[in-house]
């Protein structure tokens, strides 16, 4: 807005009556703030700062944002006003800020006023926040034998304004503590005090507790019988876990499952009761200073770990940790968080050492939430459990990323950080869109799901839900889009879908009202990836490389380079099709994809390596036999199924446990720094087909090319027989993959005259294989684009699938 100031110059705002020295005239304005303004200290800020400057009227929450009604001399508002952005309290994102002028009322004070529920209004909502360094110093404050100990002392639950619960505990808005499930705790006098005290940093805090009023920890064996209350019980947790127990821990979005990290045998126990005996675990460590002992911790990591969200952040291991290997096998990368509730505070001291903390669940269930339930379901798992009684009412599991590349001066294609699932800490927080849309839900992908609401700029996201693969995260999946419609009122005209017919978020949104969008699922990627950057259109090159995606042509798609934008694309480019035999069963044991992609690329009679010698000749010939005679056996251009099958054939990993499993040790083994080998040789063959499109992109129709692989395959071969080191090997097949990515690219920019290329899907979550090709596509010459806020991998679809059902709505007229 102008300087108000200029304006009353310009003679442009009316004096209606002087002020007490009758100097300046006093104005009046309504001001109304949309953004994360609620449940962020932000009324409390708004009094402190009118009482600072001097200005009358009143500030209140509304079903959209904060209003107000501010009056006083010109000179005093146009400080008031200025500071409402200068100032805000750390946790606030204003979106937008209006100050309409209005006839002064005559206020003598300023003061708060009760919440002001709109119908159709909405609200942007904070997410769930790690404890803040005042709660911190309460929660640690024994006293010192001359000053007493603060009343807050040791308590699980202490929060203000800054910090704690927020998104799971909102059941709907305005954010008021009755529409929270704290509701069931009537304040003391002390906490109440502070709550109307507005020089307090819990004035209006609607999870204000303590001990005296408060939510308690109990401590109960596995058929749910107490052992022990309050502080009695975190500090048996603790002896229980230095004794090797695995304790299930209440959490803010849900239960954890936590043991000692340096205790081999204990994390052995949780992999074999958990059902999860590769996938990597989580550890949560005291400090950052601890922190550092266990892994290589650069300043944008640091960044991370200590921020408001605190991830799992994705870390070099240290040979000298401590940590046990068995925390995470066959990598040399260890996740890493800092506690981020005061109960993890209390805990993590008390034990003095870093603990496993994973998702409250068995392999691929949601994570557990109520105490029943949990008690229920992790009975099997967990020898104790520490609960208590606040409510959870939104399930929420930690967010993980990684950095890649951190010296932000040093290399000038992108870098800095990248996640990889985003939910406590970033969800609910929505993604800002560089266009208006219509009410829109998008059902998301089958792996990794998450799903996204649309309404005005704003992108929901949901948290990540997990895989659409069982009943229990069906029905959270159902749940949270029912709660996301509720707290940002949306009613979706349009519905968009993957266009695979079988997965179970399809048939989902196939059975919800209003016009439906099925959307291709690397078509999603491109423009999820479009969106996550602030781009409206392109078109631009996209190298989409994932597991599995269902094409245009019914045949699984994975190693796609399209040219489009949201609008639509042509698949211009495509690895070689090649056998999957048993569908998923070679997902799930690679060492058949790498006999099945020998026999196709190299013929049966190609020897198999040593790596290889455990497939019997019966079982070869099976293979053989499916795949000549497409029994069971799609074709797939995938790239995450080459790495899979290279893995394999080099012997690393032959069969896997979760997903992704073989090409995550595929790049450990390759070395995360060492000598740039050459590429392996492959082809870039014309077909004699114009590329499928997808709606009408904004070029002209596009050859259609394909990446030949056995060039690739037979040098491979040469150097296993050769005995050359698997690390050399891997690091080359890596090298291979970015030097595709960039010629295919190029070739593309000679047809296009396009040279911004964005980067998606899960492979690119391979640190080496985007080490390797960003400078290489830097120094072609192309603008490199990367998820910044949303995953690239199948956590992202969503995403773009609301991109491109928003563009298919505008052409449809």
């Amino acid at each position: 807005m102008d300087s108000l100031a200029s304006r009353l110059d310009r003679g442009e705002l009316a004096s209606s009556r002087p002020n007490d020295e009758g100097t300046q005239p006093v104005l009046a304005l309504r001001i109304a703030i949309r953004g994360v303004v609620q449940g962020v200290g932000f009324r409390p800020f708004v009094y402190r700062l009118a009482q600072e400057h001097g200005v009358f009227g009143w500030v209140r929450n509304t079903s959209w944002g904060v209003e107000m009604e501010v009056e006083g001399p010109s000179d005093r508002l146009e400080r008031f006003v200025g500071g409402l952005r200068k100032e805000a309290p750390p946790l606030a994102r204003i979106e937008s800020l209006t100050a309409d002028e209005i006839a002064p009322d005559g206020y003598t004070r300023f003061e708060i006023l009760h919440s002001e529920p709109q119908e159709g209004a909405y609200q942007l909502i904070s997410p769930d926040i790690a404890t803040c360094a005042d709660c911190l110093r309460e929660l640690l404050d024994g006293g010192d034998g001359s000053t007493p100990a603060d009343r807050r002392y040791r308590y699980p639950f202490t929060n203000c304004t800054n910090c704690g619960p927020r998104f799971t505990i909102i059941e709907d808005v305005p954010y008021d503590r009755p529409r929270t499930t704290m509701r069931e705790f009537v304040m003391c006098p002390d906490c109440q005090r502070e709550y109307d005290d507005p020089a307090d940093r819990r004035f209006h805090a609607q999870p204000n507790a303590c001990p005296v009023c408060g939510p308690q920890v109990t401590l109960r064996d596995k058929l749910g019988r107490p052992l022990a209350e309050g502080d009695e019980a975190m500090r048996l947790a603790a002896e229980r876990l230095r004794r090797g127990d695995i304790v299930a821990i209440k959490g803010l979005g849900g239960y954890q499952l936590a043991c000692d990290a340096t205790n081999a045998e204990a994390v052995a126990r949780l992999r074999a009761r958990k059902r999860r005996p590769h996938k990597p675990f989580a550890v949560m460590v005291a400090s950052l200073e601890e922190a550092e002992a266990h892994a290589v911790i650069g300043a944008a990591e640091r960044g991370l770990l200590t921020s408001a969200a605190a991830p799992i952040v994705l870390l070099p291991w240290r040979a000298t940790s401590s940590v046990a290997r068995e925390v995470g096998p066959d990598t040399d990368v260890i996740g890493i968080m800092l506690p981020y509730t005061p109960l993890h505070h209390i805990l993590l001291r008390d034990v003095g050492l870093p603990l496993v903390m994973t998702s409250g669940n068995l392999s691929e269930e949601p994570i557990a939430r109520d105490n029943d339930e949990a008690l229920r379901r992790l009975g099997d798992i967990a020898d104790l459990f520490l609960t208590h009684n606040r409510g959870i009412y939104a399930r929420y599991d930690d967010s993980v990323w990684f950095v890649l590349g951190d010296s932000p001066s040093a290399v000038p294609w992108p870098h800095g950080p990248q996640p990889i699932r985003r939910a406590r800490g970033y969800a609910p927080f929505p993604i800002r869109l560089p266009f208006e849309t219509r009410p829109i839900l998008a059902c998301g992908p089958e792996l990794k799901n998450t799903f996204c609401l649309t309404r005005d700029r704003y992108a929901f996201l949901s948290q990540h839900i997990g895989d659409m693969q069982n009943l229990e995260t069906f029905e959270h999946y159902e749940a949270t889009i029912e709660l996301y419609k509720r707290l940002f009122h949306v009613q979706p005209e349009i519905i968009a879908v993957d266009m695979h017919p079988d997965y179970m978020a399809t048939r989902y949104g196939l059975r919800q009202p209003g016009s439906k969008v099925p959307v291709q699922h690397h078509h999603a990627h491109l423009a999820a990836c479009l969106a996550d950057n602030g781009i409206a259109d392109g078109p631009v090159i996209g190298a989409i490389l994932d597991g599995t995606g269902y094409g245009l042509d019914g045949r699984i798609w994975g190693g796609e380079f399209l040219v489009g934008d949201g609008r639509g694309f042509w698949r211009a480019a495509h690895l070689q099709e090649l056998p999957l035999p048993g569908g998923e069963a070679a997902i799930r044991h690679p060492y058949r994809l790498a006999v099945a992609y020998l026999h196709a690329l190299l013929g049966p009679s190609m020897p198999l390596p040593a790596t290889l010698a455990h497939v019997s000749p019966e079982e070869r010939r099976t293979l053989r036999l499916m795949a000549e005679r497409g029994i069971n056996t799609p074709l797939t251009t995938s790239a995450g199924r080459l790495f899979d099958a290279v893995s394999a054939l080099l012997g690393v990993c032959r069969d896997t446990s979760y997903e992704a499993q073989a090409a995550i040790e595929l790049e450990m083994a390759a070395g995360q720094s060492g000598e740039d080998p050459p590429s392996y040789p492959f082809e870039i063959l014309a077909t004699d087909k114009e590329a499928q499109s997808w709606a009408v992109p904004p070029t002209p129709p596009l050859s259609s090319w394909k990446i030949g692989l056995r060039p690739l395959w037979e040098a491979l071969m040469e150097d296993l027989n050769a005995g050359i080191a698997i690390t050399w090997l891997a690091r080359r097949f890596h090298r291979t993959v970015a030097e595709m990515i960039v010629r295919v690219c190029a070739l593309l920019r000679q047809e296009t005259g396009l040279a911004r290329v964005a980067l998606s899907g899960g492979c690119f979550q391979n640190r080496l294989l985007l080490e390797m090709v960003l400078p290489l596509l830097h120094e072609a010459g192309f603008e490199i684009l990367l998820h910044r806020q949303v995953p690239c991998n199948d956590g992202g679809v969503s995403l773009g699938q609301a991109v491109v059902a928003h563009e298919a709505l505008l052409a449809s007229g």
